[in-house]
């Protein structure tokens, strides 16, 4: 495919934006998805669902941060930098679920760091998760403020998962192209049999769903989405 700007070093600078390695042209065979749904169903979908989604969800939401406020102290949102669209880098909001880490200083002098320290804060049995944190994640209640990032255009309700920086940073050049579209709450690697493998070891999944992008292939995940949230409710 055409190289696309988003992949070019030395590209106009646009930030927040994290320079993204630059495939060869032939590199990969995975073009911007496109058709109406792409350019404007999507975007329309997503911001209408998120904000009767924000309406429905606001009593949980409120709760889960007060609950928050007692047990963990007065940061109740976690704020983290992410890649989405174009490799540009926002701001990606979450409620707290574990308690303050203290080995970040020792991962800045040269403890676990990108893939393996995403890998290690994604672990179910981390000891940092607050008996609280866990249940908000089970019921996925800890994502509910990233559809303020949709809102804002940040996120899509579906669509690939969006990294740390430190992780991208060590991406080969078949990986990129998860980065032609909108990063999403929900997507193909959460849905699947291979979501314990860690997501930078199944990024043919990513791939595959920019490859194949439409309103059927989104529509596939909200159905999977929905029936793990009801084996999470145990029903």
């Amino acid at each position: 495919m055409t190289t696309s700007s988003a992949y070019q070093r030395g590209q106009e600078a646009c930030r927040p934006r994290l320079h993204l390695v630059s495939p060869d042209a032939s590199a990969s065979a995975v073009r911007p998805p496109s058709g109406i749904y792409v350019r404007w169903g999507k975007t329309i979908v997503d911001r209408a669902l998120a904000l009767l989604l924000l309406v429905a969800t606001a009593p949980v939401l409120a709760l889960a941060l007060v609950l928050v406020r007692m047990t963990l102290g007065p940061h109740v949102l976690l704020r983290q930098a992410r890649v989405g669209k174009d490799g540009r880098v926002f701001a990606m909001y979450k409620v707290r679920t574990m308690l303050p880490d203290r080995r970040d200083r020792r991962d800045r002098r040269g403890g676990a760091r990108g893939s393996d320290r995403r890998l290690c804060h994604k672990r179910d049995d981390d000891p940092r998760h607050t008996p609280l944190g866990r249940v908000l994640r089970k019921y996925s209640i800890d994502e509910l403020p990233q559809l303020w990032n949709v809102l804002h255009g940040q996120m899509s309700l579906i669509g690939p998962r969006p990294e740390l920086e430190s992780v991208v940073e060590q991406y080969g050049l078949w990986d990129h192209p998860r980065h032609l579209v909108c990063p999403g709450i929900t997507g193909p690697w959460q849905v699947s049999e291979l979501r314990s493998i860690p997501l930078h070891e199944n990024m043919h999944l990513d791939i595959d769903y920019v490859r194949e992008l439409s309103w059927r292939s989104d529509l596939a995940v909200v159905r999977a989405t929905a029936g793990a949230l009801r084996s999470a409710g145990g029903h």
